[in-house]
């Protein structure tokens, strides 16, 4: 009986502030959309630094015929030099930190160069002769990557060393940057369904003024007096966040795996299970956000 009468009284608070508690699961809803697209996010800068950053290599330039550096008299690195490189990356003291070393001469550094800049200007200066024998090194681990630099940019013949991973930094540097800004509007909004909640619970405390003069009157307790508008707050925000989940779902399943994937096949993408365990965090945030505005609002409207 008790619970029936607290279901009654959930029932009418709803319908009697029906246009109120739309704007609830509304405001609910897009909030709690950002903080699942700022969580998801992170998750793909999180893929895509292991995926990346695992196939980082380190690149070590040779002195050629013109350079002019503190290594390099212009005069290119003979095979002593760069056999010299090569002892030390694979029986030096560095050797367990490399995992693989890959030598590069000009002509195959002229081919890489016109696949990705065949197009452009410079290419039409380009020739084997213009370009630079290297050793590619992949690191055991990305943190190696450090090590391998100081160990070889002083040596004979090396005209520099170079970290594919400052290449990738601004990327990362721009996404988490989205991701950032995906939060804080995440965060004004959920301010906004919080003070809405509030104003909503008020509402329906007002409205209901009478009644709840009745209910004092007759020895009802705080708790049964406080218990509907919490539950009326609660479900609002709860329908609010299933719709924010199942965007969330949606979008992965339909948008990031159904058309971002096949077409970027070369980059991890989030999958259905990172939506999945997502979408309980956004639950759990409204359920949990709009409990307690709830909660704060009618014991200050009663003054309990």
């Amino acid at each position: 009986m008790r619970l029936q009468l607290i279901s009654q009284e959930v029932w009418n608070g709803l319908r009697r502030n029906l246009s109120v508690v739309v704007s609830v699961v509304l405001v609910t809803f897009i909030s709690l959309s950002f903080v699942g697209a700022a969580i998801l996010l992170q998750m793909q800068i999180t893929q895509m630094k292991g995926f990346w950053y695992d196939r980082a290599q380190v690149g070590i330039y040779f002195c050629g015929p013109v350079d002019a550096t503190e290594n390099c008299t212009q005069t290119a690195a003979t095979g002593e030099q760069i056999q010299g490189v090569r002892d030390v990356l694979e029986g030096g003291a560095i050797a367990p930190y490399v995992s693989h070393v890959e030598f590069e001469d000009r002509e195959l550094a002229y081919e890489h160069f016109m696949e990705q800049f065949g197009g452009t200007a410079s290419a039409e200066f380009a020739s084997p002769e213009t370009m630079n024998e290297a050793l590619w090194v992949r690191p055991s681990s990305p943190m190696d990557a450090d090590l391998i630099r100081e160990a070889t940019s002083a040596l004979p013949g090396v005209l520099e060393v170079r970290d594919q991973r400052a290449l990738l930094e601004p990327i990362f540097q721009v996404l988490n940057t989205a991701s950032l800004a995906a939060i804080g509007v995440a965060v004004l909004m959920l301010v906004a369904a919080v003070l809405l909640i509030s104003t909503t619970i008020r509402l329906s405390a007002f409205s209901r003024k009478r009644e709840l003069g009745i209910m004092r009157l007759v020895g009802a307790s705080n708790r049964f007096i406080q218990t509907p508008f919490i539950v009326e707050g609660v479900v609002a925000a709860l329908i609010g966040a299933v719709l924010a989940a199942g965007s969330v779902i949606a979008i992965v399943h339909f948008f990031l795996q159904g058309y971002v994937a096949p077409m970027l096949q070369t980059i991890a993408i989030v999958t259905i299970d990172d939506a999945l365990v997502v979408a309980p965090v956004l639950i759990g945030i409204g359920v949990l956000f709009a409990g307690v505005a709830a909660a704060v609002a009618i014991r200050r409207y009663l003054k309990i």
